[in-house]
């Protein structure tokens, strides 16, 4: 689309995670962001080797802000997306006064490589950024466990679901749900729009 922004160093950080239906789901958040959009935003979307090269050039395509496949090392820059790599775990460290990304190749979890949980129990050992954790539509309970320990060393963290209304499958969202913590249960449609609103507010 449009010119890309030069992100900064991230004090808000949007982590997502999805499974089935997720390509759509995320395509329709990515597309509601602006271009100077003041966040980091990292995703793990259930897919094997290959297929998530593919899934970040398109939503980077669709997208206004700069959407790639993470890679070990990359640091993360406000206005731009990561996507984990199928059959690697991607965590979050704190390196300086930067945030970086490490992938891991450790066994997997429920079923996964990627999974949700590594990406959102590394997030929650970062003390020194705001959190935002979204649980898109998928099967299974990916994310639930990882968004107890978010809360539980951040209660400030807010967790946003998508609701049954718009989610093609409802597990993720409702094993989030189910956990009593979240913040908010938003229609697909209202996802992106109220990032915006949040990390601005914040910034």
């Amino acid at each position: 689309m449009s010119e890309r922004i030069v992100g900064g160093q991230a004090q808000t950080i949007i982590a997502v995670g999805t499974s089935t239906g997720g390509p759509r789901a995320l395509q329709r958040v990515l597309k509601d962001l602006p271009e100077d959009f003041p966040a980091p935003i990292v995703i793990v979307q259930h897919m094997p080797k290959g297929f998530t090269k593919s899934l970040s050039e398109r939503l980077n395509r669709e997208s206004y802000l700069q959407v790639k496949e993470a890679n070990h090392g990359d640091l993360l820059q406000n206005g731009h997306v990561y996507v984990a790599p199928g059959d690697f775990h991607m965590k979050l460290k704190a390196s300086g006064t930067h945030i970086e990304i490490e992938l891991t190749k450790e066994a997997f979890h429920m079923g996964h490589r990627p999974s949700v949980d590594k990406l959102f129990s590394s997030l929650a050992n970062l003390s020194s950024r705001q959190k935002i954790v979204v649980v898109l539509t998928g099967m299974g309970k990916d994310g639930a466990q990882g968004v107890i320990q978010i809360k539980q060393k951040d209660p400030n963290a807010v967790v946003i679901a998508e609701s049954s209304e718009s989610a093609i499958i409802n597990g993720m969202p409702k094993a989030t749900i189910d956990t009593g913590l979240s913040s908010h249960v938003l229609h697909l449609h209202d996802i992106g729009e109220t990032l915006t609103h949040m990390v601005k507010r914040r910034g």
